[in-house]
């Protein structure tokens, strides 16, 4: 895939734990999404989690950007109700 569009999601956490909950909950989604117009890197460092979208297309980066943010956002309402 030739990537021409990416962008870098940044979420901070309070603390390291959060943050490696989250990221260890939407990483087994890496390389699941079966797409050749995107892939997608899930990194963390610290309380700081990176999700970083490339796509050959503007529609494919918005499409990426919204499901990424709502893996997100169910790993944060899980880890919000495991607590």
């Amino acid at each position: 895939m030739d990537s021409r569009h990416d962008i870098t999601l940044t979420f901070s956490y309070a603390d390291e734990r959060r943050a490696r909950t989250v990221a260890e909950s939407i990483r087994i989604e890496e390389g699941e999404i079966a797409d050749d117009r995107s892939t997608v890197t899930v990194e963390r460092d610290d309380q700081t989690v990176r999700v970083r979208v490339a796509a050959a297309d503007l529609v494919a980066l918005r499409a990426g950007v919204n499901t990424w943010t709502r893996f997100v956002a169910v790993a944060e309402r899980i880890a919000d109700r495991a607590a």
